[in-house]
Order: C-alpha cells, then structure tokens, then sequence
C-alpha cells in the first residue's frame, strides 16, 4: 500500500507518494504552474481514485480539472466548470472548497466557492450547478468577507443522509440543510463574533473551517476566529472546547477519519500576530473531543517558527494507524505516520502551502 500526498500551492499542485510506510517522499510537479491550487479533493467511491484540483491561473481564470490515473493526467472541460448564471450578476473568484458526497451518491461533488457559494456536480466533478437556495438566502446580501475573502470553504454532507449537508463560510458562519439543499438554516448559536456589535449574532460569524467527527455524524467540531468550538447536535447548538489551547485563533481543524474525539489544530497568537504561539512550531491533538489537549512537537522544529498553517493546509489520511500532514505558508510540509507522536518534513522549498489532502492508494 502506498500513500499519496497532494500539495496544492500559490504556483501550482505537487503530488508526493510513499510507499514505504510514509517514511521518505517523492515529490512530481508543479502541475498547473503558476496557478493557485486552493481546493483538491481525492474521490475513492469508484474502483479507481479521481484527483480533483480547483485552480485560479490569473490569465485563464479559475477551473477545474479532474485526474483519474492519479496525476499522470490531467482532463479540464473547455466550458468553465463552475460559473455563476447569467441572472446572479456574478463571477467566480475561485473555487476554495471540493467534497464529494457520501456513498450513497457516487456521482454528486460538492464545490465551496468565492463569493460565497455552493455547487453541486452529478457527474463526478466535470460540470457543477449552482445550489439556488442558499445564494438566495435573505441572509446573503449581509455576508461579509474575511481576510482571506468571502468564501464556502467548509462542505460537510452527512455520512448516511443525503439530504443533510452542512457548510461554513467567512464570514457568515455556519448553515444547514435537512433537505438536500432546497433551504438553509444559520447554526452558529454559541459562537461568538467578537468584533460585531452584538456579539452572539444568529449569523455573521468568521469561521475558519469544521470538520465532523469519525463516529458521531452529530459531532462537529469548529475552529473560528478567535473560538473553538464543539456541537453535538448537528450545529444547532456550540459550546467552547478552547480551554487546554494557548490561543484560541488558527485556521485548521481535522478530525480523525476512524477515530472518535481525536482532533488536531494549529494555534496561532491572534488575529492581528498571526504567527505560532510562542514563535514555536506545535500541533495541538485531543483525544477526548477537545475537553483536553496536547502540544505534538517531537521532530518538528525546535528554533523560532513563523509561518503560519491555513485552514485546508491540514488533513489527515485513511491509513491504520492515520497519517497528519500540515503546510506552511513558507513552503515546507511535514508529516506524521502515527498520528501525531513524531513528525518529519516530507517535502520543502515549495511556493506557499494552501491546502494538503492524502490517502492510501
């Protein structure tokens, strides 16, 4: 069994394999040069993997492009995949988020966009339609942009329903269907929105990204700016799992593909220092559902660390036991073969890391 490791980047997407137990890498790209690669997705519903990449080429504009012989090509539609109709008065930025849906429908992939938006495919990920009701959503018009932009970056369908899907934006928060997407609920009471004038808001909030839990489909956990957050009831309700972290602010949050309660994160000072606390590079794992955490630090760097991990620049892979892989935006991306006790680089001197995803092929 080998492991794969796709690195999207500000200059294109680099695909690193294993096949020794995640021990040494090879690194092949870039692919797409000069592209910012925001969004990759790995779809295994089939019998044979597809990659997804979502790329923004300053010349070409953003696209799509699909592999199925793990990178050795690569196949884009000459219409633009993800376009905004006519009628919506808008334009794609770039596409930040791809998730295929659960097994019961192997052909539908979900897209998080900016402006903030979400498309669903029926055809694996080669063309995409626009969800009306969410863009329509009265709240819309009130979403504002973070940072980074305005954007779904977060896409959680539910495991066994169908008709359950979850999604985060910045800002704006969290939203729910229990229908496949013909309506949205916001579901961000307990998180707060400090830097609004009322700061328990029912939508409005900048979360970063959510990530659901193994076992427990109800369980999803959030890491907001400035807030980290648990529900255990599908996002209706979030209470803080913040207490054992050394701040509150970051951008990942990854939960363990098989295992209940164990999450990582990568905490950052504050909004306004985004550098690791205390200029030292850490990753904070729970094992418990965040009621308690533990800095991971044993092969990572010892000296002052600046750079910063950003929200998809985390995952973790579907090995026994899991790999945990994180980029920086200084280009190096290290790796983990049992979950976070020990860490090596598995590749370096990359453009800025702005997501990872991985899995045994």
């Amino acid at each position: 069994m080998a492991t794969l490791l796709a690195i999207g980047t500000g200059k294109g997407l680099f695909l690193a394999t294993s096949a020794d137990g995640r021990r040494s890498w090879e690194v092949s790209g870039p692919h797409f040069p000069m592209t910012g690669v925001y969004a990759v997705a790995v779809d295994k519903r089939r019998g044979t993997p597809r990659l997804l990449a979502g790329m923004t080429s300053s010349h070409f504009g953003p696209s799509v492009a699909t592999s199925d012989d793990l990178g050795a090509s690569w196949r884009e539609p000459d219409e633009a995949p993800v376009a905004f109709p006519a009628d919506t008065g808008a334009t794609l930025g770039r596409v930040w988020q791809l998730t295929p849906a659960g097994p019961a429908e192997p052909d539908v992939v979900w897209a998080g966009t900016e402006p903030s938006a979400l498309f669903r495919s029926e055809d694996g990920g080669l063309s995409f339609q626009l969800v009306r009701a969410l863009w329509d959503h009265p709240h819309r018009e009130q979403w504002g942009a973070g940072f980074g932009g305005q954007a779904v970056h977060s896409v959680l369908p539910h495991p066994q329903d169908p008709a359950r899907i979850v999604v985060a934006m910045s800002t704006g928060g969290v939203y729910r269907s229990d229908d496949a997407g013909a309506s949205w609920t916001p579901g961000n009471t307990g998180i707060r929105a400090y830097f609004l004038p009322d700061e328990w808001p029912e939508f409005g909030q900048c979360v970063h990204k959510v990530a659901r839990d193994a076992s427990n489909p109800e369980r999803l956990y959030a890491q907001n700016h400035h807030g980290v957050y648990r529900t255990d009831d599908g996002g209706r309700s979030w209470t803080s799992i913040a207490a054992g972290l050394p701040s509150d602010f970051g951008f990942p949050m990854v939960a363990h593909p098989s295992r209940p309660g164990v999450i990582w994160t990568f905490p950052l000072v504050a909004d306004a220092q985004r550098f690791p606390v205390d200029h030292r590079c850490r990753v904070y794992r729970s094992t418990d559902g965040g009621d308690k955490w533990e800095p991971l630090t044993v092969g990572l760097p010892e000296g002052a660390f600046y750079p910063s991990v950003l929200r998809d620049a985390m995952c973790a892979d579907d090995g026994n036991p899991a790999g945990v892989y994180f980029g920086t935006r200084s280009g190096e991306v290290y790796a983990s073969r049992d979950e976070g006790d020990s860490w090596s680089l598995a590749a370096a001197h990359l453009p800025d890391v702005l997501c990872v995803r991985a899995t045994e092929i």
